[in-house]
């Protein structure tokens, strides 16, 4: 009888020494693998978040950045580590909705990620060369339609908001553009400025210090209504486009099989993150708006996104490559 009850409270201690990596979430760091280059606008609203993050959980969330293949690199990375809530994505919208359509042999299903939250929300515009010889959204499609095959657009790559907003452009606008890809945005908008290519859409924080010292046009914003940042700019839907909004969303996803208590967590931490006074002021700053925190509404319009612009690639009729 004793040996008995001794091998059960043996048990019950070893299950107990077990349990704090599961029900006393988190007790250890959290790595986040932010899946781009250090600097740019989702490393940097990763960085702002999961610093609010670590003050609520207690416990360090520690930037990983591991850029590559348009964010596929970090997202498979996440995909196959242990689901226990210790290594996390953060990504833009490609990695865990529609990479599959536009890469080959992925490792890692995008559509099996589990989201969090949308973390951080930045307008896009629509940005021209100084010397392209058009004022408006009127003028660029006259300079387009005029020059069959001769104007292009620069993108950092398939994927990207950047190209995913101007095939959007092209299929409502029924016109066509060559794509110049880069291998980044910072690229990309030094050879807008200096007359390599003729537009791009970008995200606002990325232009607008450029666009107030004339070193390039911003013709209309793809955005529901006007962004208090360029008040004077016209929205795309006001010169004539309808249906071309966009903007650049970026994630905290964690992979498949996470259990859902840890999920709730990371949603509940992040979501108050994403609601504090302190990280609103320094998203503003940056030209960035909190995303979304509630996580039905995050997996609603994680999802919507998902057909949405697999029908923009569908349509375009883009291959994997």
């Amino acid at each position: 009888m004793r040996t008995s009850i001794l091998a059960l409270s043996l048990l019950a201690t070893g299950a107990l020494a077990q349990a704090p990596s599961t029900t006393h979430y988190p007790n250890k760091p959290v790595r986040v693998v932010v899946a781009v280059a250090p600097g740019g606008g989702i490393d940097t609203a990763a960085r702002i978040l999961v610093e609010n993050v670590r003050q609520r959980l207690g416990q360090p969330f520690v930037i990983d950045n591991r850029g590559g293949a348009a964010g596929n690199v970090g997202a498979g990375l996440v995909f196959h580590a242990n689901p226990d809530g210790y290594t996390i994505l953060a990504s833009s919208l490609s990695p865990i909705t529609i990479t599959d359509l536009l890469s080959r042999n992925l490792n890692f299903d995008p559509l099996a990620f589990e989201p969090i939250v949308v973390m951080s929300r930045i307008p896009n515009v629509l940005v021209t060369r100084q010397t392209l010889p058009v004022n408006s959204v009127k003028e660029l499609l006259a300079h387009i339609n005029a020059n069959i095959g001769k104007v292009n657009y620069a993108s950092p790559g398939a994927g990207t908001a950047a190209y995913l907003s101007a095939q959007l452009f092209m299929q409502i606008t029924k016109t066509n553009l060559t794509h110049i890809p880069y291998k980044g945005t910072v690229p990309s908008l030094v050879d807008l400025m200096g007359g390599h290519v003729d537009l791009t859409f970008a995200q606002v924080a990325a232009i607008h210090p450029l666009y107030k010292d004339g070193r390039l046009k911003v013709l209309a914003t793809a955005t529901a209504e006007r962004i208090e940042f360029l008040p004077d700019i016209p929205t795309l839907a006001e010169t004539g486009v309808r249906g071309a909004e966009s903007d650049t969303w970026n994630a905290i996803s964690v992979p498949p099989k996470t259990p859902a208590h840890i999920i709730a967590k990371l949603n509940a931490a992040f979501s108050a993150a994403l609601n504090a006074p302190e990280v609103k002021a320094r998203y503003r700053s940056l030209y960035m708006t909190s995303g979304i925190g509630d996580l039905a509404a995050t997996r609603k319009f994680v999802k919507d996104e998902t057909v949405r612009w697999a029908n923009v690639i569908r349509t375009a009729g883009l291959k994997p490559e």
